[in-house]
């Protein structure tokens, strides 16, 4: 019987369009769990309880798991201390298990 923990990081750049303007950001993170291999993903949804643009940046957590083999499909909810809700789903490309709690810091450019 063997079992790891693992600390991983990633990142990454997106567009939030709010109120007809297009706003880029900046994505990176880290997560504590269990992650074996590696994936490429492109993530599009919403957000809900985005009272001023400000509101968006911040810090996410997120608790989940999944897993890849060569292709599939990814999905995220995440909440930050503002009450901002993304939900966010997308193909996902790589050969990749995980289970583990995330944080997510998003800044706006």
């Amino acid at each position: 019987m063997k079992a790891g923990l693992l600390v991983g990081g990633g990142a990454g750049k997106g567009v939030l369009t709010y109120r007809g303007r297009n706003y880029p950001f900046r994505v990176s993170g880290l997560s504590l769990g269990v992650t074996v291999g590696a994936s490429f993903g492109r993530l599009e949804g919403w957000a809900s309880g985005i009272r001023e643009i400000s509101d968006f940046a911040g810090t996410y957590s997120s608790v989940g798991g999944g897993a890849a083999l060569a292709g599939g499909i990814n999905g995220v909810q995440l909440r930050n201390d503002k009450g901002v809700t993304p939900v966010l789903q997308g193909p996902k490309a790589g050969l990749e298990f995980a289970a583990n709690l995330s944080t997510i810091m998003i800044s706006l450019k």
